[in-house]
């Protein structure tokens, strides 16, 4: 019963998450995928694309462009940013970024004719894991310190026999 109650639940949350994602996207030609990578070809005009656990193949022409756990390869023309995290950026030779790149967790590859408007930033995966993993862990580590103490202060005093 219990395993059905969070396959329900975490359903419910997948649908929470898309649904709005896909009303949204839907009412000025963006493009937002969850787990399935987009292609924007050659003459196609978009607005902004979102991809969440895929990458994203920009051949054409649009606005921002952002991958989250995937990969952003850049042909065409951005409008905005192009920023990943958890997945790198290749700008192609005709690539043309008219606002920032930003890649957290993953690497920059740049040919020599694309050209950036804005500036560039990369940062690596390491700090962005162990922060990732330490501050989630310092509550949980400073609630066992709290029941440790309390035990130990509440503890009965040791009786030795003489």
């Amino acid at each position: 019963m219990l395993h059905r109650a969070q396959w329900l639940l975490l359903s419910a949350l997948l649908f929470m998450i898309s649904a709005p994602l896909a009303l949204y996207a839907s009412s000025k030609g963006d493009r937002v995928q969850i787990g399935k990578s987009i292609i924007i070809e050659e003459n196609e005009q978009v607005g902004d694309v979102v991809c969440i656990g895929c990458s994203i193949r920009m051949s054409g022409s649009c606005g921002d462009v952002v991958a989250i756990g995937g990969s952003i390869i850049v042909d065409g023309t951005v409008k905005g940013d192009a920023v990943a995290v958890g997945g790198e950026v290749r700008l192609r030779e005709n690539a043309s970024i008219a606002g920032d790149v930003v890649t957290v967790g993953g690497g920059l590859n740049r040919s020599p004719g694309a050209t950036v408007r804005g500036d560039v930033k990369s940062q690596p995966a390491a700090p962005i894991l162990l922060a990732m993993v330490l501050v989630p862990l310092i509550p949980v580590i400073l609630v066992v310190a709290l029941i440790v103490w309390l035990l130990r202060r509440n503890r009965p005093p040791e009786v030795r026999p003489v």
